[in-house]
């Protein structure tokens, strides 16, 4: 487990450095220091990461079948995975107003990325949906609950199965504010492979969640003044209790 953590965090160094090489071959006029800062570079960084993730988790599961990473339909109807993407939509909500309301919105990493995907208009924007959704969603989905979350499940607790590769996750993207809220998603992501059997429902509301990210922080920004935050931070909390509590109390019936 975790030489394949190591693996994949050596992976994704080694084909970021391929990415910012081709980024660069491209746009020669940019500076080495700028090259993931815009547009290209967050796409080509994506694919990068994404790649290695999922050859990575394909590598260590040494040809078993998809059923081996849970990448099959579980025990989720088609009720509660609405509700489990209404939950993940909330909860991201709740985070990102409290991040502001905390005069953190203007920091670290998600900075540079919403200022990335100010410049996606048009065909760039799909792109940037797929690339970070789509692409983005479904590797790490792979990666940390179809493969590290399914093998700790066979060995630890439940709880322990969802905590470390929820931990694992917001580690890999470093920058500390942005690892605690990628944990802090990563506990719910892990929760609902668990309560569902599966790893298809988290997959499904990663991407969604990083698509509907991309595509309003490209088209509007960033949610700035502390009366709407507040009442967003609200509401996302109540809204992703009550996901929460409803899925709970379902439990037994999936």
């Amino acid at each position: 487990m975790l030489v394949a953590y190591v693996g994949a965090f050596a992976a994704i160094i080694a084909l970021s450095l391929v990415a910012a090489g081709i980024v660069r071959g491209l746009n020669p006029d940019l500076p080495e220091h700028a090259v993931f800062e815009g547009l290209p570079g967050l796409l080509a960084g994506a694919v990068a990461s994404s790649v290695a993730l999922v050859l990575t988790a394909l590598a260590a599961n040494r040809g078993a079948p998809l059923s081996a990473l849970r990448l099959v339909p579980g025990r989720e109807t088609g009720r509660t995975l609405v509700v489990m993407v209404v939950g993940m939509l909330a909860l991201g909500q709740a985070l990102d107003s409290l991040t502001m309301l905390a005069g953190l919105g203007q920091r670290g990493s998600m900075v540079a990325i919403r200022k990335a995907l100010a410049q996606a208009v048009g065909p760039d924007l799909f792109l940037a949906v797929i690339v970070i959704g789509v692409l983005a969603g479904t590797a790490e989905e792979v990666f940390f609950r179809g493969y590290m979350q399914t093998r700790l499940a066979g060995r630890l607790p439940p709880r322990l199965a969802v905590v470390i590769p929820s931990t694992s996750f917001g580690v890999l993207h470093i920058e500390w504010l942005h690892a605690i809220l990628a944990f802090l998603l990563g506990l719910y992501l892990g929760w609902i492979t668990e309560l569902a059997g599966s790893a298809l429902p988290a997959v499904t509301c990663h991407v969604i969640n990083n698509a509907v990210f991309t595509l309003l922080t490209a088209l509007w920004g960033a949610i700035e003044g502390v009366g709407v935050n507040l009442g967003l931070a609200a509401g996302g909390a109540v809204a992703f209790g009550g996901c929460v509590i409803w899925l709970h109390r379902t439990r037994t019936a999936l």
